[in-house]
């Protein structure tokens, strides 16, 4: 797909009430989905080839069985975590550093500040730099780094 027609679509998305727009031309497909409404610096991937092994999709953790017959308002309430929870605008790969070898943008019990960058999170080849929305400490990091995440999943508590 020409990287003009490709401009003109995200300047239609971005402009319109549209939400999502999908379009196959050939062999190329093409998704555009519109972020939140807080802006996300964006980072372009140049070359296309395979992700360093600091990158690799992390094995995800088993999850223990939840022991009795507790009501589901009392699990629910139960996991629900106390603070400000950060939540992924996108779906894609969580990354917690800016490159293989770097430390973590931050860490538990770390101070930050309201701008600070938490994480990236991969989606079609961007690097999408995800800045926290609050200042306080880093309480809970939710999230193993390469770890698929959904829209709209807790990655972060900040107290």
């Amino acid at each position: 797909m020409d990287l003009r027609k490709l401009k003109t679509l995200i300047d239609l998305v971005a402009e319109s009430d549209i939400a999502e727009l999908e379009v196959t031309e050939g062999e190329s497909k093409v998704r555009i989905v519109k972020s939140s409404a807080t802006p996300q610096n964006q980072v372009v991937m140049m070359q296309p080839q395979a992700m360093p092994a600091h990158f690799a999709p992390a094995a995800a953790p088993v999850a223990a069985p939840v022991a009795g017959a507790a009501p589901a308002a009392s699990v629910a309430a139960a996991a629900e975590p106390s603070g400000h929870v950060v939540k992924s605008p996108m779906v894609g790969t969580f990354y917690r550093s800016s490159a293989p070898g770097n430390p973590a943008f931050v860490e538990v019990g770390q101070t930050i500040k309201e701008g600070d960058t938490l994480c990236i999170i991969e989606a079609m080849k961007l690097l999408n730099e995800i800045d926290s929305e609050k200042a306080g400490v880093v309480t809970q990091i939710l999230v193993e780094n390469g770890q698929p995440v959904e829209f709209g999943q807790p990655l972060f508590v900040i107290g």
